[in-house]
């Protein structure tokens, strides 16, 4: 068994108990404890009704997206995004599930040294596929043992574009031979009856895929790592 499939068969099975509540941020974010038979795991639970209405982005979806970021993450083979499931029977109603990552919330992509950015190439690239509208610096995680993680997709997949990342340092440069390879991989799991598309359609509009597919073919065709357009290019908070 995978190490991810364990965590997730504990994140749909344990029983949830909430301890607190993250105070920083629009929407209902809490720190519950699931239990299991291996004993309690810390995971963030974000419930769909507590959601605040964007203009831009469909009412109570930003659960579901941020469960996509997950299969992406996963059907990419880049495993950038914590293990995260959709818990319908959530103690605040149905929501978002992800392993907590326990670590020193100070560190965040300003604090990174060059060494430590150098390894997110990655998830420059994951996050123009998924057009990631909020990548803010307090989002990118390098765990103690040199892992990159990534968190916070509610509001990713937009058929539009709307990539506002801190995360430009790669802009112009060719995109690594190993990363193509993995976003050539990615195309045959896009089709409209490829596994990835099924396994997002419960997730995201058949729009929304179909525009998740047009990004992977733009990124293939480019080869390289796209730069500021003139749009907005930034999240706020940058942090």
């Amino acid at each position: 068994m995978r190490p991810n499939a364990s965590v997730l068969h504990s994140l749909r099975t344990g029983e949830i108990s909430f301890q607190g509540q993250f105070v920083i941020g629009s929407n209902h974010t809490f720190l519950v404890e699931v239990n299991t038979v291996n004993g309690p795991l810390s995971a963030v639970y974000k419930p769909s009704d507590g959601e605040q209405p964007l203009w831009d982005f469909p009412g109570n979806t930003l659960a579901l997206r941020e469960v996509a970021a997950f299969k992406t993450s996963e059907a990419l083979g880049w495993d950038l995004v914590p293990p995260t499931i959709l818990r319908k029977d959530g103690p605040a109603g149905g929501g978002s599930l992800q392993l907590y990552l326990n670590v020193e919330p100070i560190r965040n992509y300003f604090t990174f040294s060059e060494g430590e950015k150098q390894l997110l190439r990655p998830a420059a690239i994951f996050d123009v596929l998924i057009n990631n509208a909020d990548r803010k610096a307090g989002h990118v995680i390098h765990l103690p043992e040199g892992r990159i993680q990534l968190i916070d997709h509610g509001v990713c997949f937009h058929e539009e574009h709307k990539l506002r990342t801190v995360i430009w340092d790669f802009a112009g440069e060719a995109i690594p031979s190993a990363l193509l390879e993995d976003l050539e991989a990615l195309t045959s799991k896009l089709k409209d009856q490829g596994s990835l598309s099924k396994e997002l359609a419960g997730f995201l509009s058949p729009t929304e895929i179909r525009a998740i597919r047009d990004r992977n073919s733009l990124l293939l065709q480019d080869s390289r790592f796209p730069g500021p357009g003139p749009r907005r290019n930034y999240p706020w908070p940058l942090v």
